[in-house]
């Protein structure tokens, strides 16, 4: 909108107007969210709402360490399980034993971090059991 508002008019009446205007142009029609509800409207005021908004859509984490290195190592095997060849798996199981070794390393608030990292063998033998059961169902 690079219209300036016209100096006869007030700032209400032009407004309006350009409201006005959108609506016969179909400015408004397609909008996301059109015809939702407004998403928490009846909870109650929470001042640190867009905090919290912009952490689940940037999906951050506010965990103690040892408690997101745990989430890390989970989601990471749920991984493991759904690759194809030995090598990726060689590869996701080295880079899951990297963050547990990093977080053992760090000295964090809250509980330690007692993770071991995982044997890529047993990684292995396990992924080859999982394929074999999925392959003869």
């Amino acid at each position: 909108m690079t219209e300036r508002k016209p100096p006869n008019k007030s700032w209400d009446s032009w407004i309006e107007e350009l409201i006005q205007r959108e609506q016969t142009d179909g400015g408004f029609e397609g909008l996301a969210g059109h015809g939702k509800p407004i998403p928490n409207l009846d909870a109650p005021y929470d001042p640190l709402w867009w905090i919290k908004n912009l952490m689940q859509r940037e999906k951050l984490s506010a965990l103690p360490l040892a408690l997101e290195i745990r989430a890390t190592v989970e989601r990471g095997l749920e991984e493991v399980w759904h690759l194809r060849r030995e090598d990726e798996v060689r590869v996701r199981v080295a880079a899951i034993n990297a963050a547990i070794a990093r977080a053992n390393r760090t000295a964090a608030d809250g509980p330690p971090t007692n993770l071991s990292p995982l044997d890529v063998d047993d990684m292995l033998a396990q992924w080859r059991s999982r394929r074999q059961e999925t392959a003869g169902a």
